[in-house]
């Protein structure tokens, strides 16, 4: 007889504790976990009414941003990071060398999460695009992570927190505060692991968050409301009352029961207590706040939690991120914030509210080589780069070379039709840019007596890849994106037999921009930047997850009109090659430039002080699909008649 989830629990959360213990002794290795900054985002989008005010506030802003990189102490900047939260929350408790993030452990004041507790939720994304709407199914990175969290039901559930749950703990400051919101569904089983992970006297309260619409009762009652656990870390915690307004009953018994006085009722309100019928709820599709994300919850429950749980610069996490309430609430009260997501619509939906909201600069950060991270829990902790690329080339259906003629087990050699082909395969933990395709031609030239054409097959690539294969232009290079989520697969299918002829290796997408215009004021003070979109053309889309009668849809969208693809655009005026430095925005939906929710405008121009020689122009884009790609050149300046 299989065991009950009582029976379970003790060794479900004995499993997460090993889990969090082996990532906390993995921070004191060489190779902990990292961040990499994608994007410093400074708010500044498109707009077609000019604002001298906001324009004086950002060139502050550029000022300091082309300061920083010479800083010895940098300032706190707030954080958006893509990725699975564990091993974000690694990185965190690590710290930061190259943003200058000391480790968090201990320094976050209150954590809101709300987290996915509906196994039979629908996590597939709507993409609107002009005359067509498709439906995307998640990435498979995404799906693994949901399919994982509920292969044996609760249980899995269960299996998923617990470890993340003891993680948290680690980065709540003395005083800090946990409130961790859920339904029926795993809330009561939920509750017996925080009381493991925090103990039974650190719970604080159960806030029932209540709401009214929808629901026919038939042989039940409608469910309307969810839970929120509060569990401080330690004997103090930072608890600031928060009031609701007096019903008109309290108020007309206020003034009868002492005549002429007032005393009997507070100017604030009565104080609330763990019953919260008053808070709103998003279900109308006109409500303003309304993002059409699936757990979307209203800015008013985030406020009354940060206002509640934390002071002002206080600093708040939410590592379920969804559409980016807590951020967007954390900004607007004056806090510092770090928010996470495994999703892509997600992280897409958070950078764009936190620049329609003006939010203070922030960085989008990535975690740093999750191939690698993806490979020791798939192959083993003592896992070698070489072990990798041998499971690349046989997907590839390459034969390995012999280890005379390859050390380091990253080549292959494929031999039909009267071609020779080499395949070089790159590591994971580093960028594919212009130096290894020059590796790759010098090998398929010269190695083995040469070549007829070398295949790269690389994980992450500079943003500059694209110009880098133009520029060789070289018939016999052919450049390849390994599929992200390779060692998921491989982990679910359980063998390299079992994939094999399933695994597509798509090619890179690019961008193209029309000559960028650079005209100095005849004052000489100013200079002005004029860039434009020429074309864009997207990862194969045989690599997006779409069955056939979307993908026929987005072909048709591609060859129309390829720029109706880019979801969102940014321009760094002076990218030094390793940050990108967004100091000017534009993305679907934002209407305040030409009114177009579904497009994107192609042209951008900047006002910016001016410099002497060339200017190194970066232009990054992001695609529905959340794939990115940039293009950098240097620009000369002409002086206006």
């Amino acid at each position: 007889m299989p065991k009950s989830l009582l029976e379970q629990l003790p060794e479900i959360v004995a499993r997460g504790r090993q889990t969090a213990e082996k990532i906390l002794e993995s921070l004191e290795g060489r190779h902990r976990v990292g961040l990499q900054t994608r994007e410093w985002v400074l708010p500044a989008k498109d707009s077609a009414a000019a604002d001298w005010i906001v324009a004086n506030t950002r060139q502050d802003a550029l000022a300091s941003v082309q300061a920083e990189p010479g800083d010895t102490e940098r300032p706190w900047r707030n954080r958006l990071v893509y990725g699975d939260n564990l091993l974000a929350m690694a990185a965190l408790l690590a710290g930061d060398p190259e943003t200058g993030l000391a480790s968090l452990r201990g320094k976050i004041d209150l954590i809101y999460i709300d987290p996915p507790f509906d196994s039979k939720a629908d996590y597939r994304t709507r993409v609107v695009l002009p005359d067509v709407e498709l439906e995307q199914k998640p990435t498979v990175i995404e799906q693994f992570a949901y399919s994982d969290t509920w292969s044996d039901g609760t249980a899995s559930y269960l299996e998923m927190i617990t470890p993340r749950l003891i993680l948290m703990r680690e980065l709540l400051s003395d005083t800090g505060s946990i409130y961790v919101h859920l339904d029926w569904h795993v809330g009561h089983y939920v509750k017996l692991v925080l009381d493991e992970v925090f103990g039974k006297r650190s719970f604080r309260n159960e806030i029932i968050y209540c709401y009214s619409g929808g629901g026919i009762p038939d042989r039940e009652m409608p469910r309307k409301h969810d839970v929120i656990f509060w569990y401080s870390k330690g004997e103090s915690w930072v608890f600031n009352t928060q009031y609701r307004p007096y019903s008109e009953g309290t108020l007309q018994r206020g003034r009868t029961a002492v005549k002429g006085e007032n005393a009997v009722l507070r100017e604030e309100g009565t104080p609330i207590n763990d019953w919260w019928p008053d808070v709103k709820k998003i279900t109308s599709p006109t409500d303003p706040e309304k993002l059409y994300y699936d757990t979307q919850k209203s800015e008013e429950l985030l406020a009354r939690i940060i206002k509640m749980g934390s002071k002002e610069e206080a600093l708040v996490a939410d590592f379920f991120g969804g559409s980016g309430t807590t951020a967007a609430v954390a900004e607007k009260l004056g806090r510092r914030w770090i928010t996470s997501d495994l999703g892509k619509p997600a992280c897409m939906i958070m950078r764009k509210r936190l620049i329609d909201n003006n939010a203070r600069p922030f960085f989008y950060q990535a975690i740093g080589d999750y191939q690698v991270e993806a490979a020791k829990n798939t192959l083993g902790r003592s896992f070698r780069i070489g072990d990798l690329s041998q499971i690349v080339l046989s997907l590839f259906g390459a034969l390995p070379l012999s280890s005379d003629d390859n050390p380091t087990r990253n080549l292959g050699h494929i031999i039909g039709g009267g071609v020779r082909t080499l395949i070089y395969v790159d590591s994971p933990n580093k960028l594919t840019g212009a130096a290894t395709l020059k590796k790759a031609l010098a090998q398929r030239d010269n190695l083995l007596g040469g070549w007829d054409k070398v295949v790269v097959l690389g994980w992450n690539f500079e943003p500059s890849i694209g110009e880098s294969i133009t520029a060789l232009n070289d018939a016999g290079l052919e450049v390849l994106v390994i599929p992200p989520d390779l060692l998921d697969r491989l982990k679910k299918k359980g063998s390299l037999e079992k994939l094999r002829g399933s695994v597509r290796f798509a090619s890179l997408q690019y961008l193209k921009v029309k000559p960028v215009s650079r005209i100095r004021h005849t004052d000489g003070r100013q200079e002005t930047l004029a860039v434009t979109l020429d074309n864009y053309v997207l990862l194969s889309p045989e690599a997006i997850n779409l069955d056939e009668a979307n993908r026929g849809k987005l072909q048709a969208v591609m060859n129309a009109e390829p720029l109706a693809l880019i979801e969102y655009w940014a321009v760094d005026p002076d990218y030094d090659g390793r940050v990108f430095r967004s100091v000017w925005q534009d993305y679907r939906g934002n209407v305040d430039n030409d009114g177009d929710p579904l497009r994107v405008v192609t042209s951008a121009t900047l006002t910016l002080p001016a410099k002497t020689g060339p200017r190194r122009v970066c232009v990054r884009a992001v695609d529905v699909f959340g794939f990115e790609a940039e293009v950098a050149l240097n620009v000369g300046v002409e002086v206006a008649a």
